[in-house]
């Protein structure tokens, strides 16, 4: 092993979770605690932050109020949706990191996020080779999606899906209160993969979830939709649908985009924006039956629910942090630290290991087709199997005066 001594920096990247904090906490307090690593630095606002030179001074926090950061949701060190291009293209943006590099003498670089982020992690590594510049570099991922490939599943994943089926299930409750008929549909976040809405079938293993869960993994048919709706409704006077935003036709149209020009509304890395399926549906069903509806859209509630958040989650999302420290010192770069799945004496047990860059970049991992039902509107118990030992334990979340207690960082601007 080479001993490779300089600072390191960590950002982070696109969406919030309940636990991309703890990932970062794993990773900061591993590096703070190694003397191989003489100083650790955040970035303000993800690539952007190091690309304008406003780098936060780890070690000038205080460690209790560090250690808020493990069960504090969001994105301590400050988010953002950049896409840097192509590197032999336009070089810029690869030249000033490698000149901050050297200001700082930044050998170690982490960068926690999902598809886009590992992206970028693959593309500083190659340059950094390709310029002579010694620096390891580590992706940690995190996505509630449940999309990076390779890995078993994504530190943020279950703690979002522990949230939807529990709120499922209150759903359930409270549609069936009254003795009059209503029909609720439920948006969850998911564009082209359905893991979270997937995660409705939890509720319904515990026969208190929805009638009906489509992903984007099948095409979305309208009408035989509305006929299902109608004979559920019939039978029982009431119905819950669950629906990834994400859902399309077999031309590959957004329902949400039905009725609705959307296909200009993108995001910083051209993705469509999405949003409003669950109120034209709702609309489209009032229409069709005459019965109460409610479109309800979980929207921005179901990725920073920390009071809600899976201690399994939490404690696997730390360790990946600590273990892309830990590898980055052996000598490891150009890897993402990743689950795999195994079960000691019929109990599952997580595995961390290393997956190469280059293939989980810009990859998408979508619910095998054998996890559907047959009729392709719910999961089978393949998928229940699967997602259930993730969203175990509680989070033993600090609280004061009755509220969540979460972390406030000094952030102390290197100069």
């Amino acid at each position: 092993m080479s001993i490779l001594k300089g600072a390191a920096v960590i950002g982070q990247s696109g969406g919030p979770t309940s636990v991309i904090n703890a990932s970062a906490y794993g990773c900061i307090k591993t590096a703070l605690e190694n003397e191989n690593i003489t100083k650790v630095y955040g970035m303000c606002n993800g690539i952007k932050g190091l690309l304008n030179d406003k780098l936060m001074i780890m070690d000038e926090e205080d460690p209790a109020e560090l250690a808020l950061m493990r069960t504090t949701p969001s994105s301590a060190l400050g988010s953002c949706r950049y896409k840097l291009k192509d590197p032999d293209l336009e070089p810029a943006d690869y030249e000033r990191i490698l000149e901050i590099f050297k200001k700082y003498n930044i050998r170690y670089f982490f960068y926690n996020g999902g598809n886009d982020s590992m992206d970028t992690c693959n593309k500083v590594s190659k340059f950094m080779l390709k310029n002579g510049y010694e620096c390891r570099v580590m992706g940690i991922p995190k996505t509630i999606d449940n999309d990076l490939t390779g890995t078993d599943h994504c530190p943020g994943y279950a703690s979002a899906a522990k949230y939807i089926a529990t709120s499922l299930m209150e759903i359930y409750h409270d549609a069936r209160v009254y003795d009059t008929g209503m029909i609720t549909v439920v948006e969850i976040m998911g564009r082209n993969a359905g893991w979270l809405t997937a995660a409705a079938s939890l509720a319904c293993a515990k026969g208190q979830g929805p009638d009906l869960i489509y992903c984007p993994e099948n095409d979305f048919d309208i009408y035989e939709f509305m006929a299902k709706v109608k004979k559920i409704y019939a039978e029982n006077g009431k119905c819950i649908v669950a629906v990834s935003e994400g859902i399309h036709d077999k031309n590959g149209k957004y329902i949400s985009e039905y009725g609705n020009d959307l296909s200009n509304a993108v995001d910083g890395f051209g993705h469509a924006q999405l949003g409003g399926l669950a109120s034209f549906l709702a609309h489209e069903i009032k229409n069709a039956t005459g019965a109460k509806v409610r479109g309800i859209e979980l929207s921005l509630l179901q990725r920073c629910a920390a009071h809600c958040a899976s201690l399994t989650d939490i404690n696997e999302s730390f360790n990946a942090g600590k273990t892309a420290v830990e590898k980055a010192i052996e000598g490891v770069t150009d890897k993402m630290v990743g689950f795999t799945r195994t079960y000691v004496d019929g109990k599952y047990v997580c595995k961390y290991d290393l997956f190469d860059l280059t293939i989980v970049a810009n990859t998408e991992k979508k619910i095998p087709a054998d996890w559907f039902n047959a009729s392709k509107d719910g999961m089978n118990e393949k998928f229940v199997e699967y997602a259930l030992p993730l969203i175990q334990g509680e989070t033993d979340l600090p609280k004061e005066d009755g509220l969540p207690k979460f972390v406030k960082l000094k952030k102390v601007i290197a100069k």
